[in-house]
């Protein structure tokens, strides 16, 4: 149970290090990530909705202590992350493929995150059945 609940810790420190490390780039240098152009406003929306990726990381690092007692606030971020997920995919649909990085974002999101929710929500219900916590 112990070895379990470290990986699981482990895996979300350093797969969190993405949306830090990626958030705090586009609200310190912006639209800069791609080289286009962009007009005052679509940078300012861009640093905001990096600096939401960048919270969304700082949240999941909150998780790490204690994670077997987190459930709620890891589904909450999970819910997020795919649903930010799911636009991404609506815009796959409706304007063609991107990039391979937003393709890994599109992964990350999709696939990796509800699966460490998975994952999360096993070490809950093992530490709760161990140690008779609700």
């Amino acid at each position: 149970m112990e070895k379990e609940r470290r990986l699981l810790q482990q895996a979300v420190a350093i797969l969190a290090i993405l949306p830090v490390a990626i958030g705090l780039y586009g609200v310190l240098f912006g639209q800069a990530l791609t080289g286009d152009a962009v007009s005052i406003s679509a940078e300012s929306h861009f640093r905001f909705l990096s600096a939401l990726l960048l919270g969304i990381g700082l949240c999941f690092w909150s998780t790490v202590p204690g994670i077997e007692a987190k459930t709620g606030r890891f589904r909450l971020l999970t819910l997020l992350v795919a649903v930010g997920g799911l636009g991404r995919l609506v815009g796959l649909m409706l304007t063609g493929l991107p990039s391979l990085f937003m393709l890994g974002g599109l992964f990350l999101e999709l696939v990796v995150t509800p699966a460490l929710c998975l994952w999360q929500t096993r070490v809950a219900n093992r530490y709760a059945e161990e140690f008779g916590v609700a």
